[in-house]
Parts: structure tokens; sequence; C-alpha cells
């Protein structure tokens, strides 16, 4: 892998890579854009085939953070880690505050939280050794991202319906939920709650059980959920399941859920497009945890964390308005749309340090 083409290629600023040999660490810090502000990002642990599977995946990871961070509206670059091992085998103390250690060197540019393989417990490991880093438990913590993160995907899946069918209500409409896990059930909840008929799957038998019980749903096989009658399909529970194959059987005139990665490859993102699918970008949509865990840097406001995550709903409209301006596919205007305020931002500096310079010139 040439990293360095990589990193100029998608405009990386920092790569680190973090040892300790008595703990076993072997962590990768990818930094990807603090135009905004230092880099947020989870740290995930996992058992990668290689360490160039490892270093891929934090890049990746880094630069949609970036992305999903300028479009919440948060003054905050992107940023990932990844640590390479199994989390249910080799974790131990002194892995994450070594690791802490690490992210306390980086001084502020870096700031982590949790992540796919992690949890409370390694974070407030880690907040022994730095402040740079959220989602510990105590006073400070914002508590379980999953309620916050299904109230923001419910405020967008009322801006989609919106765009779709010229009014955001949900009463009537049939939405079919695929997985019911933690975000997903608090989903349902608010869907139930204004009257939508739900239609729901998981491989999980017990969670679609809770979820017929509790709000009247009608359950079917996993595979089945994308030839379901329905208004709108909502994907919350694996990545790439907008494909060629599912895309033929879809019936549904919005696509809005809680699920990263939704589209398999951009060019299914063209297809609802031309199909006339309103899709809410999942990066988007989804939000509402960063935007909820990136309060604690100011003190943690549960309603002032509420307000900003209702504000996924206006900023879908924004990306639906650039689309139809645009005549371009969501996923690009959402794009565009965070490029744009990074770009203002890099414009802003730059004024300034050219003021700055004619000021000391004149001296």
């Amino acid at each position: 892998m040439k990293i360095f083409n990589y990193m100029e290629t998608y405009d990386y600023e920092q790569l680190v890579f973090c040892q300790d040999e008595q703990s076993g660490l072997k962590a990768i810090i990818a930094i990807h854009d603090t135009t905004l502000g230092p880099a947020l990002g989870g740290t995930r642990m996992w058992t990668y085939k290689t360490e160039e599977e490892a270093i891929e995946d934090a890049l990746r990871l880094a630069r949609g953070m970036t992305y999903k961070n300028a479009a919440a509206g948060l003054d905050l670059g992107g940023g990932k880690t990844v640590i390479i091992g199994d989390p249910k085998k080799d974790k131990n103390p002194e892995m994450f505050r070594a690791f802490g250690r690490y992210v306390q060197g980086l001084n502020g540019r870096y700031i982590t939280a949790e992540d796919v393989g992690t949890t409370e417990e390694d974070m407030d490991l880690i907040y022994t050794e730095t402040d740079y880093v959220t989602g510990t438990s105590g006073a400070k913590s914002s508590g379980n991202p999953s309620p916050v993160t299904a109230f923001g995907v419910y405020k967008g899946v009322k801006a989609a319906a919106k765009e779709a069918f010229g009014d955001d209500s949900l009463e009537g409409k049939t939405i079919a939920v695929q997985g019911v896990g933690n975000v997903a059930y608090n989903l349902c909840e608010h869907l139930h709650k204004e009257g939508a008929k739900l239609v729901v799957t998981d491989i999980n038998k017990e969670a679609v059980q809770r979820a017929v019980e509790a709000f009247d749903a009608e359950a079917v096989d996993p595979d089945d959920i994308y030839d379901v009658d329905c208004d709108i399909y909502s994907p919350c529970a694996l990545g790439a399941v907008i494909n060629d194959d599912t895309i033929k059987r879809l019936k549904a005139k919005v696509i809005a859920g809680s699920a990263n990665n939704q589209l398999q490859e951009s060019r299914h993102g063209d297809i609802l497009f031309e199909k006339g699918i309103v899709y809410a970008p999942d990066y988007v949509i989804n939000s509402g945890g960063v935007i909820n865990v990136a309060d604690e840097l100011h003190g943690y406001n549960q309603k002032r964390a509420l307000n900003k995550v209702k504000t996924i709903y206006d900023t879908l409209l924004r990306v639906f308005e650039i689309s139809k301006r645009d005549q371009i596919p969501s996923y690009i205007a959402a794009d565009r749309m965070a490029e744009e305020r990074i770009a203002a931002k890099k414009q802003s500096r730059s004024q300034f340090l050219l003021n700055e310079h004619h000021i000391l010139s004149r001296r």
C-alpha cells in the first residue's frame, strides 16, 4: 500500500501508529481533516486479517467522520482509531491506558469515543490518561447514544417523507424496518406513536418478537423485507443493502434508516435518483449519536444536544434542495454540502492570514 499516495489523493493530514509491547497495543489513529476543529471519531477494535486492511479501514472511517461532522454542523473535523485485536479476548486495562497516552500526545488534535468493539468501560480507562475522550461514565457522559441516534433518524424519516409525499406526517404510512437492535427499536417506538404501520425483520428472532408485541408490528423473514409493499424502507442493520438485487425489489418511495454505508456502490445512489426514490444519506440521518457525544465537549446538556439533533430534519431538507437544484443524487448533494462548509472555513482562514500579513507588513 502506497500510504502517502492514498493520503494525498483524499487529503489526509496525519496517520499515527501506536505500539505498546507490554499491553499488546497495536493501534492506528487516522486524522483526515481539522479545518472545522479537532478531529472527533471513535476507537474501533477488530480482528483485521492484515495490517494493510486495518490502515485502510482507519483512513476510510476517518474521512467519513469529516463528512458526518461537517454535515451535522459541528465545529469538528474527522478522525478514527482502529485497534488490531479480538475485543473478546485481547483486551486488558493497560492497553487502553497506553492508548490514552498516545491520544494525550496529540494534544487535542484528536478526540476519541466508543465504537465497534469498545465500551464505556474502555473509555473510562482512556480517560485516566487524557481528557480528549467522550462517552465515559459519570456526570460528564452523554449516556447511551442509541435513543438519541434513533430520535435523529426519526426526524430524518419525517424530512424524507415531506420530500417524497409533500407532508411529513407518518400516520398511516407503512414502514419496513430492517433490523430491530437498540437504535431501531427506539426508532420503532417513535414511528408507532405517530401511527405508522410497522413491518420488521431481524436475524434475532427474540428482538423481532419484542417489536411485534410492543408496536403491533408485522414480522417477515430477513430476505423478504425487500419485497414488502411499503411507503418507506428503513435499513437499520447491515451496510451495502442497496444493491443491484435489492433495488429491483424495493417498492418504497423513501429510503431512510440508521445503517452505515447503505449503498453498496456509489452508482446505486445514482440509480435511486434516476428512479425518483428519495434517499436520506446515511451519515446525515444517523448523525444524532455524534451530535450527542460532541455536546460533552461543552459540558453535557441533554436539552441542548436534543435541540441540535432536531436540526437533522432541516439538514436533510437542505440536502434534498441541493439535489433538486443541481440535479444530482442526494448522496452527492450531502457530500457537496459538507465540502462547501469546509471550503468556506478554509477560505475564511486564508483571508484572515492574508489580512494579518498586510497588517504586519505595514509596521
